[in-house]
């Protein structure tokens, strides 16, 4: 199987999970270097944009829950960090 960066495994899922009106996904690996979490070739850091209805009436807190879970496995694995920017339509 051919190697997917982690950036587009976690748009995938985000894709997947909540149909999202836009979703940008940005490695901000290189802005870590020298810190915990880092590692050579990054796909260590993360920051999430996501515009989604599957957020309405949430949260902040619930909206991170959510996407903490549906990214659980990338989260337990080799992201260090995951920045989340989540709305639903019509805020911001």
């Amino acid at each position: 199987m051919a190697h997917m960066a982690m950036k587009d495994t976690i748009s995938n899922k985000l894709q997947e999970a909540f149909t999202p009106e836009s979703l940008q996904v940005v490695d901000e690996s290189h802005l870590h270097e020298g810190h915990a979490g880092h590692r050579a070739g990054g796909e260590t850091h993360f920051r999430a944009y996501i515009v989604s209805a599957a957020f309405k009436g949430k949260s902040r807190i619930d909206r991170h829950r959510m996407i903490n879970s549906a990214l659980a496995a990338e989260l337990a694995g080799s992201v260090h960090a995951l920045a989340i920017n989540a709305q639903a339509p019509g805020e911001g």
